[in-house]
């Protein structure tokens, strides 16, 4: 289901790093494109270049072995680039018991509490998801990573796409195809909103101003982790910036018209990570809790110099298929009118 970007594309782009498309796709915007370079590196550098393993290693099992696959140099410096939307460790939730000892009667103690219960139930929807995604997070594993174990979850059912927040009007086309599926399990669809709507109220608290917008936040990109299997979503932000000529001077078609995202210091932000629960390869236990957290590719940091390609660098985009074998992408777009409607569709 995910095509490569074409060689001509490729070279035009590294040529003139500015495009004028007749259209563009979730997935193929400018700031999606791939290309053969590598990330830049340093190779009078006596430290090894961190990889998406190192990343992904760091962020399952706290076992001696993950913790010493990974050159301890490049560990903390891949840490320092997490901002945990929960915490990754459920150990680390503190009581809502003890908002009641912080404030004085009258002061808004039930609400405070209530709130407090309800990000607790959120952490612990990320740490532990309902059976459905454990399901197929198991079968993720247990099916040796093989992405056709994720698409017989899918009910073939074609639902046509329809105009999203003007697109039509602009000839933009925001999906792979003009309709997309759904999970079999309500449920599974239903945890795809949450994710997309989590990250959209948690995000300001480490640097993320997210909107769910065509322009935006709208897609992610489901896989399955190399040599793990594990069920992964990358999901990418900041979409379509808007046209500035000292900023952003480059043209993305037409899915970029009427754009209002700045490009600003929040792409470092762009991409956000979700991982599900990793189960055990011999029993039917789990080894780590669920993970959501947004990867900081400021441009002093590692996974900026280490993990982005060079000719991308300056749009911040992490590539899902360098992480694992790509099933499907997953797109939530406000298909209502005056009423905001989201929908999930699956491409």
């Amino acid at each position: 289901m995910v095509s490569k970007t074409s060689l001509s594309l490729r070279l035009t782009f590294l040529l003139s790093l500015s495009l004028s498309a007749s259209y563009s796709t979730c997935s193929h915007s400018f700031l999606s494109l791939r290309s053969s370079s590598s990330p830049s590196s340093s190779p009078s550098s006596p430290i090894p270049k961190a990889t998406p393993s190192d990343l992904l290693s760091l962020l399952g099992p706290a076992t001696a072995h993950s913790s010493s696959s990974v050159n301890p140099v490049i560990a903390g410096r891949l840490r320092s680039c997490f901002r945990f939307l929960v915490p990754f460790s459920p150990r680390t939730t503190s009581k809502c018991s003890s908002v009641n000892r912080k404030l004085i009667v009258g002061d808004g103690v039930q609400g405070r509490r209530a709130e407090c219960e309800r990000r607790r139930d959120e952490d612990r929807l990320i740490w532990w998801p309902p059976e459905p995604v454990l399901e197929l997070a198991r079968l993720a594993v247990d099916s040796g990573g093989d992405v056709g174990a994720i698409h017989r979850a899918i009910d073939p059912t074609p639902i046509a796409v329809p105009d999203v927040e003007g697109s039509k009007e602009d000839r933009c086309e925001l999906t792979r195809a003009p309709y997309g599926r759904r999970f079999i399990s309500e449920e599974l669809n239903a945890y795809l909103k949450f994710l997309f709507e989590l990250i959209e109220s948690r995000g300001s608290a480490v640097g993320l101003d997210v909107t769910l917008s065509r322009y935006d936040f709208f897609h992610g990109h489901l896989f399955l982790a190399n040599d793990t299997g594990r069920l992964g979503i990358l999901f990418h932000a900041k979409e379509y910036p808007s046209y500035d000529k000292e900023v952003f001077p480059y043209y993305m078609g037409y899915c970029q018209t009427g754009s209002n995202v700045t490009y600003d210091d929040s792409m470092n932000l762009r991409n956000i990570l979700w991982l599900a629960p990793l189960p055990s390869s011999s029993t039917n236990s789990w080894v780590s809790p669920g993970v959501l957290v947004v990867l900081d590719a400021r441009p002093d940091g590692i996974i900026y110099q280490d993990l982005i390609p060079e000719y991308v660098q300056f749009a911040r985009t992490l590539y899902e298929d360098d992480l694992g074998d790509v099933a499907v992408d997953v797109n939530y777009l406000n298909v209502g009118g005056l009423k905001p409607n989201y929908q999930i569709f699956i491409c």
